[in-house]
């Protein structure tokens, strides 16, 4: 049966979609997880997948051609299948049921996480996100799924804070039908779909992996538990089959379980397209990669981070005579809970807290860093402060002079302006600066952008707002994302000197430590002055020691002599 495929929602912000390409065209046939269209949105362009199997009908939108949410891009079914009644019955509220039942496309979509350094704007190849997508309804069951969506390019679960509504209620399509606590932020949950609230799968306070079932929208009365039997778990029945058919050779049939077959869905890896396409392009097997995505799915990063073994490739095992199955990666070690010797308080993780752990877990243990400590002379930056203060709208501060003074330092070594992405070095012509903001459940990077050509009372009031922001839950995607660089500031916590991890895909974090009163010696003579250090943690696959030293050097000239920065 013929399927509508619909302009999906790709960020919070989008109100329509430009097709920048076409990957298919009529009569070709499609696969789910194949690329359909390059879709641009208002912050990026994106990769519109297929999730149903089939010939591709029709297109209904050109190259270069705006389409509003919702609307009809194309139609996938049956080679010479009659799908012209479907376009007919879609456009009104009470067309059949049969296309009602058919007309959410838009299924859920795991998206390959974009490196953080991209430009706004500019173009990224990453999988679909909308904020609520509905599965294609099994039996003719007038009703949609409602999945979590990945609402943030680190997301992996989101936790249920409240429901607006309850099951019973009249749904509209805008209507907000829950607030989601994310690794970031606190964001709602809008659908998409227009009937009654049928099912609510989620109490509130409970984690939900991204894709997973939350609700079900639809007619009153409809029998939504037929579509949560049939659709509960995209692509998962069909792999069902390959466990029970060959009933003698039950064992060595599981073990490769991740090798592809030639229907494509039988034990078939489970990555995104982009991961896909980069695997192709580097020549690595999919079959050896372990996937960090929803459900172990493979995303870019666990493509370009990828190092194969010392040891020859694995043979695919004969489906007659299977070997003995390949032992499969170990798990990494659970720390066993230490016994309890008295009173004690178990801290449930929060979303951001486990995404700040596996981040930064990533990036200490991936990214070889290497270290370079510096002090600098503060006496004329703190003169200048106060000068500059008395004419300032707000007030500005050291980090805010820090800040100005690494984006000018790092438009003249854009080596540091860098990041890592695996089969190649991306260097910015932009400067963005990230700023780490402590908040009471960890820590948030929100993004200065375009640094280097704001002054300094401009710089004071945004990292004021932002920090404001972060603290209240209130920081949007656009405010996080899109780091070339990144500077944390523990001065203001009496801390001396220490190192951070790099925030990926950054190749370098600047540590700022406090302004101390230390003694300077002018010939025989001593007198007091200010000192401040700063360590520079760099990603040795992309910054050598002395490109890091340069950098130092010149962001040290600029503090030591601030009034190049006014100018």
């Amino acid at each position: 049966m013929a399927e509508l495929i619909r302009m999906p929602k790709m960020s919070d912000t989008m109100t329509e979609g430009v097709i920048a390409e076409w990957h298919k065209k009529v009569g070709d046939t499609v696969k789910s997880g194949d690329v359909l269209a390059e879709v641009e949105t208002d912050k990026a362009t994106m990769d519109l997948e297929a999730y149903d199997e089939g010939t591709l009908l029709y297109i209904g939108v050109e190259k270069g051609q705006a389409v509003p949410i919702d609307g009809i891009l194309a139609v996938v079914g049956k080679a010479g299948e009659d799908f012209k009644s479907l376009l007919d019955g879609s456009g009104s509220s009470n067309g059949a049921s049969e296309s009602k039942a058919e007309a959410p496309a838009e299924k859920p979509a795991t998206p390959a996480p974009s490196p953080n350094g991209a430009a706004p704007g500019q173009a990224t190849s990453q999988t679909p996100d909308p904020k609520a997508v509905s599965a294609a309804p099994a039996a003719n069951v007038n009703a949609s799924i409602i999945r979590m969506p990945k609402m943030s390019d680190t997301m992996t679960e989101g936790t249920i804070v409240a429901w607006n509504k309850k099951e019973g209620d009249t749904v509209k399509a805008g209507d907000v039908l829950a607030e989601v606590e994310t690794d970031k932020a606190t964001m709602d949950l809008e659908a998409y779909e227009e009937g009654t609230l049928l099912y609510i799968g989620v109490k509130e306070g409970q984690a939900v992996a991204v894709d997973e079932v939350i609700a079900v929208v639809g007619e009153k009365g409809a029998d939504f538990k037929v579509l949560l039997q049939g659709g509960g778990q995209p692509a998962a029945p069909a792999a069902t089959p390959a466990v029970e058919a060959p009933k003698a050779e039950a064992q060595p049939t599981a073990a490769p379980a991740e090798a592809t077959s030639d229907n494509g869905h039988e034990g078939r890896v489970l990555a995104s397209p982009l991961a896909k396409s980069i695997a192709k392009e580097k020549g690595v097997n999919l079959a050896q990669v372990q996937g960090s995505g929803p459900d172990g799915r493979i995303v870019k990063r666990d493509v370009e981070t990828f190092q194969p073994s010392s040891q020859p490739a694995a043979q695919p095992a004969p489906v007659q005579t299977a070997p003995a199955p390949a032992p499969k990666p170990a798990a990494p070690a659970v720390q066993p809970a230490p016994v309890a010797q008295g009173e004690y308080e178990d801290i449930p993780l929060t979303q951001m807290r486990k995404t700040i752990a596996r981040r930064l877990s990533e990036s200490l243990f991936t990214a070889p860093h290497f270290y370079l400590t510096m002090e600098i002379n503060m006496d004329k930056a703190m003169d200048l402060r106060g000068k500059v203060n008395e004419v300032s709208p707000v007030k500005v501060s050291f980090n805010d002079f820090v800040l100005k003074a690494a984006a000018l330092a790092l438009k003249k070594h854009p080596a540091v302006n860098s990041s890592w992405l695996g089969d190649k070095i991306r260097r910015y012509s932009y400067v963005n600066i990230g700023v780490a903001v402590a908040v009471d459940e960890g820590l948030l990077v929100p993004v200065v952008r375009n640094a280097d050509q704001k002054t300094l009372s401009t710089i004071a009031a945004e990292v004021k707002d932002l920090a404001g922001k972060a603290k209240d839950k209130k920081l949007q995607p656009k405010d996080w994302e899109g780091s070339t660089f990144s500077i944390s500031n523990l001065g203001m916590f009496g801390i001396d000197e220490f190192t951070a991890i790099i925030n990926p895909p950054d190749s370098c974090i600047l540590a700022i430590g406090s302004i101390k009163q230390t003694v300077k010696f002018e010939g025989d003579i001593a007198k007091p002055t200010n000192v401040m250090k700063v360590t520079l943690s760099c990603d040795h696959r992309s910054v050598d020691g002395a490109t890091g030293a340069s950098f130092l050097q010149t962001f040290k000239g600029l503090l030591e002599n601030p009034f190049g920065m006014l100018v």
